[in-house]
């Protein structure tokens, strides 16, 4: 016995509309996805770009770190550090401090720009200046790079932007699946 007439009249007409929706999508959102997919792509390669998108951490000359300076006096070396390579004028509000002990180093990580600072923590001595790429592609990957460039307290493009990107791909993953099912199903059905 044939399916009813009806019935396939709506199915091509759902799929239709699916097919409407993907387009649509797809054409408005094509520059938000490509996004973050390409800095998706190279945040996932940052430990094994070769120093490139992720600097490679330096060792300092000990681990004991009852042997080190005090964290204050590493800051302003850290500061100075930072403008003699940088500019002058630049922001030295931190965003953190990560301690590594069993490489005897410590990195200033600076709020404001994309630097960072790797000092010996026993000498204070220079082991690295960092412009931190993988910060930059993770606020462009996320949209936060707007809520930074425009000093915004309220993470407002981020949840934006993470949110239309995400329900895309949520729509997309939807309407894709009913374009390779339902064709499928109609000429399953044509066939009977």
């Amino acid at each position: 016995m044939k399916p009813k007439k009806s019935n396939f009249d709506t199915l091509n007409k759902r799929i239709r509309w699916y097919r409407k929706i993907h387009r649509l999508t797809g054409f408005y959102l094509f520059a938000f996805l490509l996004i973050v997919a390409i800095t998706g792509i190279l945040l996932g390669w940052k430990k094994n770009s070769f120093g490139i998108i992720s600097a490679d951490n330096h060792v300092g000359t000990t681990v004991s770190t009852n042997q080190w300076l005090p964290v204050f006096e590493l800051n302003e070396i850290a500061n100075q550090q930072l403008k003699l390579h940088t500019n002058h004028a630049i922001s030295t509000a931190l965003d953190r401090i990560d301690i590594s002990p069993d490489k005897g180093q410590i990195k200033f990580i600076y709020k404001n720009n994309y630097y960072a600072i790797q000092l010996d923590g026993a000498n204070g001595n220079l082991l690295l200046v960092e412009y931190r790429l993988a910060d930059l592609l993770e606020n462009i990957h996320d949209g936060s790079i707007l809520d930074k460039i425009l000093q915004t307290n309220t993470n407002f493009f981020k949840l934006t932007f993470t949110s239309i990107t995400g329900l895309a791909i949520v729509l997309f993953s939807f309407t894709g699946f009913w374009l390779y099912y339902g064709p499928k199903k109609v000429k399953q059905n044509n066939s009977i």
